[in-house]
């Protein structure tokens, strides 16, 4: 682990090549000479409604955002925000670019965001992808019930991951075998399209998108 001094939670760290974590302050105003030394081009802003007002995009004509309404509460569904998150990451990371996450403070929200990326990714289990993360921002903390979430994100993405890896015929066979089963299959997360609605800029600038939660 690098040498961690406490100023260093006002700042982002490189968690993986390309992907940054940081609180809101790297994502300031005054932080764009910063932003763009580091080659930044996506952000992922995370908050919650009451926090809109200071906790927003500085920067829509300059680089790409994806904004999750997430409240900090440890009854809060995060695993939802999952998909929509990697996807996101993934696709400014697959085009050369570079992206931060930030939260407000940069150490349960985006971290467990951030966390989640690292597992599904990789296919390591949150201890491994936690222990990464920390070694980069020593800071983090995310509340018991994303921890929580986090564990049980194990079994779904691995099953996922299962799926993918097995051959049409197997995974055929493995539908005859639960179909001769008593009861039936139940889902384990929400319907990847049940995210809330996300808005899409229009104005010619790079893409403003915003994730609301289900009221």
């Amino acid at each position: 682990m690098q040498d961690w001094a406490y100023p260093m939670r006002r700042e982002m760290q490189e968690i993986l090549p390309g992907l940054f974590l940081g609180p809101y302050s790297a994502a300031m105003k005054s932080k764009l000479s910063m932003l763009e030394k580091q080659g930044i081009t996506h952000i992922v802003c995370v908050r919650q409604d009451i926090e809109a007002n200071f906790i927003k995009p500085n920067f829509p004509h300059k680089f790409r955002y994806l904004v999750l309404d997430i409240a900090d509460n440890p009854v809060e569904n995060i695993i939802r925000y999952f998909p929509m998150t990697k996807e996101f990451i993934d696709g400014c990371l697959e085009t050369g670019g570079k992206v931060l996450v930030h939260g407000n403070a940069g150490i349960s929200r985006s971290a467990a965001l951030v966390i989640a990326y690292l597992m599904e990714t990789f296919g390591v289990k949150y201890r491994d992808a936690f222990s990464h993360v920390q070694e980069r921002r020593f800071c983090i903390n995310p509340n018991v019930g994303f921890v929580h979430q986090l564990q049980e994100y194990e079994a779904i993405y691995l099953a996922k991951l299962t799926i993918k890896m097995m051959s049409p015929i197997q995974l055929g066979r493995s539908f005859s075998i639960q179909a001769g089963m008593p009861g039936s299959l139940k889902r384990t997360l929400e319907e990847d399209e049940d995210f809330g609605s996300q808005q899409y800029r229009e104005d010619g600038g790079p893409d403003l998108l915003q994730a609301e939660r289900e009221k």
